[in-house]
């Protein structure tokens, strides 16, 4: 099978040509299914594996090239199809690997809710202790009642922690927009990258401020973000080249969103205590 690959490839691209599909979304299918076939018989990063991908990117090059005389003519589309074909082989010789690292990160998001849940019941078991010692201290005199309120509140979750699971929220969604950029440029299936984007949504709506005025351009981005988001799950149904690039948008709004500072309102707050 290995040594008939450029043969296979070429037959069905001739194949595609003579039913008037041979778009680059047909190349980079044809390439991977050929390629996922064999490379199960090798070893993941061993040279067979990478004479593979050459042979595969080559049966391509060789089939467009046959023309001679018009390949100067049709450089940009020939360039298209060298970049599908090894879109493709790619895919090919990492769908295996991707369907392992689906399920590990289906085992850390089950670690990462179970966590959640734990430090949670943590949460509200602190809430509830700090809660009866308050009271406690409201039949004591005026001194010790201030002294026991204040001891509270310092132990109570702080503005600087708050700070901290706002800033971890963000970074996990950008890690989320991240890992879907990976999937769909690495052959992750739509599902594995659709799961991706929920999760950095979940992580964004966790990162959100709870104050009610914000600077305009503040959210002006966080509407972007959101309408990006949106337009990434959606656009999974479209071609292989719109989810990519509709991605790499949503990656680089994000970046922009989370490095902004807290609303100019609040910033002023600060300045004046």
């Amino acid at each position: 099978m290995p040594n008939n690959i450029k043969q296979q490839i070429q037959a069905d691209l001739q194949q595609a040509k003579e039913t008037g599909q041979l778009r680059t979304e047909r190349i980079r299918e044809i390439v991977k299914s050929a390629v996922s076939q064999v490379a199960s018989e090798f070893k993941q990063g061993s040279t067979e594996v990478r004479s593979l991908v050459r042979d595969a990117v080559s049966a391509v090059i060789e089939n467009f090239q046959e023309k001679g005389s018009e390949l100067k003519e049709k450089g940009t589309e020939l360039k298209d199809e060298v970049t599908a074909s090894i879109e493709g082989a790619l895919e090919g010789i990492n769908s295996t690997r991707h369907e392992s690292i689906a399920q590990t990160q289906t085992d850390i998001k089950r670690l990462q809710a179970q966590l959640d849940g734990e430090e949670e019941q943590l949460q509200q078991e602190v809430d509830v202790i700090l809660a009866e010692i308050e009271e406690t201290g409201k039949e004591k005199p005026a001194s010790t009642k201030t002294a026991i309120d204040s001891a509270v509140n310092a132990l109570k979750d702080s503005e600087e922690v708050g700070l901290l699971k706002k800033r971890y929220a963000q970074l996990q969604a950008q890690l989320a927009i991240v890992r879907a950029n990976m999937a769909a440029r690495y052959g992750g299936r739509n599902m594995e990258v659709q799961d991706y984007l929920d999760e950095a949504k979940h992580w964004y709506d966790k990162a959100r401020p709870q104050a009610e005025s914000m600077a305009v351009q503040v959210e002006q981005k966080r509407s972007q973000l959101e309408d990006k988001l949106g337009e990434a799950g959606t656009s999974l149904a479209r071609k292989e080249r719109q989810i990519k690039q509709t991605l790499r948008e949503l990656l680089l709004t994000a970046a922009d969103l989370f490095k902004d500072k807290e609303p100019a309102t609040k910033e002023r707050e600060t300045i004046h205590k």
